[in-house]
């Protein structure tokens, strides 16, 4: 079992204090019997996603760990009942409607542009260098920093999935890469990366990424084996070059202000499921991506290329991480990540 934060130590403090206080003083009334807590999760996807199998599995160690007099009941919200991941960031935010969930990262970004520096292309070598990251405290930093800006908890890290490039051509090596047509997602690091590589990058949506590669607008885009298949981004770009230009990192946040309103015994058991579930959602994706992208090939849906001198692209895009962490404020957590190579 992984210890306690000291940020998750001081939360649980203080909020002891806080529900003692309010006892005192007649605000509450928390005898044995007299009060069922319930607790909502919001998943974009349905029930044999892995985001939505790790809440799932979240709830049941919450329970299984929670002994305390009160009944705790979770509510699950799939198939974007409750709109978006930006969506659910917002309501943990003002601690209403949503109480935690897994989301992407860069909804946290209005808040602490820190939170931003897990969407770096290229943060991690490999999928062991991946993982030794997120059983480590390397986003410690980041964590306190999002609570105290975003009032919103980071209970633990999934993902595991690599994104390689795909197009309507092969891009077999740094040559021709470049001048390669590419949709990149919103973040600033994105564009900056793939421009320093010798791409064309261009911010497109993600909806709109099958109807521009078939179009002719871009030639391809980078992706997971499942967003290939779950998006059948394959029938009209099915050459895909195995360049792992990153790994996901999905964290599972959690409502401040709900938190503090919980007993200390069940704000325990939530952090202990948390950081259980996330290892279980990291398994999921890490045991099903590259079988899944052979399967893809297998069925001839997509051929796979290898990428030659894979160590180019880490040299080339060391130095843009390196400026783009100094800009976010994330020097230390780079440094503290590539320590763990």
């Amino acid at each position: 079992m992984k210890q306690l934060s000291p940020l998750h130590k001081t939360i649980i403090v203080c909020s002891l204090t806080l529900l003692l206080a309010l006892a005192f003083v007649g605000f509450t009334q928390l005898k044995s019997g007299q009060q069922t807590i319930v607790l909502h999760g919001a998943s974009q996807f349905d029930d044999t996603h892995s985001y939505t199998r790790a809440l799932v599995r979240f709830s049941e160690l919450v329970r299984s760990y929670y002994s305390g007099p009160e009944k705790v009941e979770f509510v699950l919200h799939k198939n974007s009942e409750l709109g978006t991941e930006k969506e659910y960031f917002s309501y943990m935010n003002i601690g209403a409607v949503v109480d935690f969930a897994i989301t992407s990262p860069s909804h946290g970004s209005t808040f602490s542009r820190m939170i931003t520096v897990m969407d770096i292309p290229f943060l991690f070598e490999d999928t062991e260098h991946y993982l030794a990251a997120m059983e480590s405290d390397v986003f410690a930093k980041l964590e306190e920093q999002l609570y105290q800006r975003a009032d919103v908890l980071i209970l633990g890290y999934g993902g595991g999935e690599k994104r390689h490039i795909f197009g309507r051509k092969p891009v077999r090596n740094i040559d021709e890469l470049q001048g390669f047509d590419m949709r990149v997602m919103g973040s600033p690091i994105q564009s900056r990366m793939f421009a320093a590589l010798g791409a064309y990058p261009t911010v497109i949506s993600g909806d709109e990424v099958y109807n521009a590669i078939q179009t002719g607008v871009i030639s391809g885009a980078e992706n997971s084996a499942s967003a290939l298949d779950y998006f059948k981004w394959y029938e009209v770009a099915k050459d895909v070059s195995l360049t792992a230009v990153s790994i996901i990192v999905r964290p599972l946040l959690f409502s401040g202000k709900r938190f503090r309103q919980l007993p200390a015994d069940l704000q325990e058991a939530i952090i202990r499921a948390g950081h259980e579930a996330m290892q279980f959602e990291r398994e999921l994706e890490i045991a099903t991506d590259d079988p899944l992208m052979q399967q893809l090939a297998a069925e001839g849906k997509v051929q796979l290329y290898e990428f030659e001198n894979r160590d180019t692209l880490l040299k080339l895009a060391a130095p843009v991480k390196a400026a783009y962490a100094k800009e976010i404020g994330a020097s230390e957590i780079l440094d503290a990540i590539n320590s763990l190579k």
